[in-house]
């Protein structure tokens, strides 16, 4: 069976010595490049076509979100193992919409580490323990602000209104609007939630929990 082919990237020099130096005694990886920079590995990794690439998040000038998509636009299809210290829901979650397969943080065990390589060179995705619950809640906040983006603040509280059990002319008295502003908000609202009728958008909105 031959070995994976690595590329690593981070801009620490001592550490990615030491990284490569590590890879380099483990006889299933084969460390074929490494690069200081996002603009670095783009060349590297085009030149020689590695299986994975451990990429930091944090690097000056071309960090590593930056350099997922400039492997895409270069049209390089790497698996991409994300290795940095960075817990921050937006590197997560940006990372994993980039296209990475893994994101495993620096503490890791060496183990830990080739086991993540070799899951992700087969084309597994991998989360490092520590940060598995996170993207999960990550991901659902960000789920739970699209749904309530869902609405303008103003058809919010039409759809409120409605839920009441209010008619178009009490709506329209209570939000101090007319009532032809008043229709307007509840044809939104029913196309937003794709729905025929009020009753189906107050059980809608009562379902997204936006009531």
């Amino acid at each position: 069976m031959k070995p994976v082919r690595v590329v690593v990237v981070d801009d620490h020099a001592l550490f990615r010595r030491g990284l490569v130096g590590l890879l380099s005694e483990m006889p299933d990886l084969q460390v074929v490049g490494e690069a200081e920079d996002g603009l670095r590995a783009v060349q590297v990794v085009m030149e020689t076509r590695p299986d994975v690439v451990l990429l930091d998040v944090n690097m000056p000038g071309m960090n590593g979100l930056e350099t997922l998509h400039a492997f895409h636009k270069a049209q390089l299809d790497p698996r991409v193992l994300m290795l940095t210290i960075s817990q921050k829901d937006e590197d997560l979650i940006g990372a994993i919409l980039a296209g990475a397969s893994g994101y495993l943080l620096k503490n890791a065990e060496p183990e830990a580490l080739r086991q993540a390589i070799l899951q992700v060179a087969s084309g597994n995705s991998v989360l490092s323990p520590d940060v598995a619950a996170q993207v999960l809640n990550a991901l659902r906040r960000a789920q739970d602000s699209s749904v309530h983006n869902l609405l303008s603040s103003r058809e919010q509280d039409v759809l409120r209104c409605l839920a009441r059990g209010l008619t178009t002319t009490q709506i329209a008295v209570e939000l101090f609007v007319s009532q032809n502003t008043v229709k307007t908000h509840i044809r939104h609202i029913l196309k937003k939630l794709d729905v025929s009728n009020r009753t189906e958008a107050v059980a809608k909105g009562m379902q997204l929990g936006l009531i």
